[in-house]
């Protein structure tokens, strides 16, 4: 369950997990209240994450992008 835990998080897109590290709070409970979040809205904090998986992996190509520049 562990391996499939870490696939999940590192292929898609790791936003809880990015989240959770940024403030010091757990990833479990940052995805419940995404879950929960989602249901009382219907729907609508899956298009926030969906902005902030977009930013993350933006800024991931960029930096990849400015490294290669210099080497």
């Amino acid at each position: 369950m562990r391996k499939l835990q870490l696939f999940l998080e590192k292929h898609a897109f790791g936003v809880c997990t990015k989240l959770g590290e940024k403030l010091g709070v757990a990833t479990s409970s940052i995805r419940l209240f995404f879950i929960y979040l989602s249901f009382l809205t219907f729907g609508s904090p899956i298009i926030i994450y969906m902005c902030l998986a977009f930013v993350m992996n933006l800024r991931k190509y960029m930096r990849q992008k400015r490294n290669t520049i210099w080497y």
